[in-house]
């Protein structure tokens, strides 16, 4: 009996936390500032309830981001970065990221604002390694460049669509225009100049 009602409080707990963190994205989607409050009522629970499982706003918001970056892995690993040739790879794993990104941008605008970057870079590590295998393949197959180090092409990856994001945000990039600009920028920094 005992056993059961472990379970049970672990499903309850579970619950509470899915709830709690699709409340905070739709809140942030919504364009509503983040606080716990706001959070526990839209999430039909309790403040304690919410800090039961985060203990400050930005612990929140980091889980929140997580969840947006382990969603974002499976969609790069969906674009199956070790099929075909290594560019056309990387097109496909480009336009799945930004994908992902634009639909989590108020997510992207929220974390960038309340996290520390030490912290936003902690919640990334998850999606940088479709990104890395693709360029360690890329470079052994000769088609992605050899004079910047695999490291430096994966972080200006996502620095490039970071960036990208931050310009359609600020209305300075048209959206419909910022897969092409995204896609010219990564390609022509990893595949390098034509001789």
């Amino acid at each position: 009996m005992e056993h059961a009602s472990i379970d049970h409080r672990r499903a309850t707990a579970e619950r509470n936390i899915g709830a709690i963190l699709d409340s905070a994205a739709a809140l942030l989607e919504r364009g509503t500032q983040p606080s716990i409050t706001a959070v526990a009522s839209e999430a039909g629970v309790s403040r304690v309830t919410v800090y039961a499982h985060f203990a400050t706003l930005e612990d929140l918001l980091a889980a929140v981001m997580e969840r947006a970056v382990y969603a974002a892995r499976a969609a790069l690993e969906a674009a199956e970065p070790q099929r075909g040739p290594a560019v056309d790879a990387l097109d496909r794993v480009i336009a799945a990221a930004w994908q992902e990104l634009d639909r989590n941008r108020a997510i992207a605008q929220a974390t960038a604002e309340h996290l520390i970057p030490a912290e936003v870079i902690r919640t990334h590590d998850a999606a940088l390694h479709p990104v890395r295998r693709l360029v360690q393949r890329g470079r052994r197959q000769g088609a992605f460049r050899k004079d910047l180090s695999t490291d430096w092409l994966v972080t200006s990856f996502f620095a490039l669509l970071h960036a990208c994001g931050d310009e359609v945000r600020s209305g300075r990039m048209d959206a419909a225009k910022a897969p092409a600009v995204l896609t010219t920028s990564v390609r022509d920094l990893f595949v390098g100049p034509s001789d």
